[in-house]
């Protein structure tokens, strides 16, 4: 599982000329699910987000998370292309990402452990719907977080 996490001062999603989602300060994550992924790398992403220090606090330094942040939200939207290989050629391969029989479950359960975690309502987009994604990137602050390839120190 991939996410691609910004902190936003605002995010939303239009689906078909009308507006489907949309947050202010907060976290904007698109996803990108394999047929590897489990319930453990949900709970494992999901617990690291909510828990990163990725805010600012009274003194500028980013060590706040977003459940310490008032008024903020939470943006998730499914990116299946984040799971292209670009290894051969010029056209990305999707191979590697899940076919919505597998990927619509494991999202929606990601969308509830967030929100679970989160203690607030979780915006969406639509999986598998043509979407336009605005958003304001705040700093800019963006991770890359392979539920596959965690860092261990």
């Amino acid at each position: 599982m991939r996410l691609v996490i910004q902190r936003v001062t605002s995010a939303s999603v239009t689906i078909a000329g009308a507006l489907k989602s949309a947050i202010g300060k907060g976290l904007m994550i698109l996803i990108g699910i394999c047929d590897e992924d489990t319930d453990e790398d949900i709970d494992y992403l999901c617990r690291k987000v909510v828990q990163m220090r990725i805010f600012p606090d009274a003194e500028g330094v980013m060590n706040l998370p977003i459940t310490d942040i008032a008024d903020s939200g939470i943006l998730v939207v499914s990116q299946f292309t984040l799971m292209a290989s670009t290894k051969k050629g010029n056209r990305p391969s999707y191979f590697h990402a899940s076919r919505p029989e597998f990927a619509v479950p494991m999202y929606e359960k990601f969308v509830l452990k967030m929100q679970e975690l989160f203690g607030k309502e979780i915006q969406t987009g639509e999986f598998g719907a043509d979407m336009q994604v605005a958003l304001v990137n705040d700093g800019p602050v963006t991770i890359i977080m392979d539920s596959h390839q965690r860092e261990r120190f």
